[in-house]
C-alpha cells in the first residue's frame, strides 16, 4: 500500500492561488489566534460599581458644561455692552 501525500494548508483552503496568494477581489483567510486555545487570553478585573463615582462624574460633567455656558453668556454680554 502506498501512503497518499500529505496536503499542505494551502490546498485545503479554497480561493488561494498556487503558492498561497490571494487573487484580486478575494478576502484572505483569517489568521489563527495566538493562544491557540480559542478562549479569552486576558480577562479584565471586576470593577466595583460604586454609585458615588457615577454621580460624581455626572455632576462634574454637568458643572463643567454649566461653567462653559455661563462664561459664554458673560462674554456675549460684555461684548454687547462694549459696542
Amino acid at each position: 500500500m502506498s501512503v497518499p501525500p500529505a496536503e499542505s494548508p494551502h490546498e485545503r483552503i479554497t480561493g488561494l492561488e498556487p503558492g498561497g496568494g490571494v487573487p484580486p477581489g478575494e478576502t484572505p483567510p483569517a489568521e489563527g489566534s495566538e493562544s491557540g486555545a480559542g478562549g479569552v487570553a486576558y480577562r479584565q478585573p471586576e470593577v466595583p460599581h460604586d454609585g458615588f463615582w457615577n454621580r460624581f462624574g455626572m455632576i462634574a460633567v454637568l458643572a463643567g458644561g454649566l461653567l462653559v455656558g455661563a462664561l459664554f453668556v458673560v462674554w456675549a454680554i460684555v461684548r454687547l455692552v462694549s459696542l
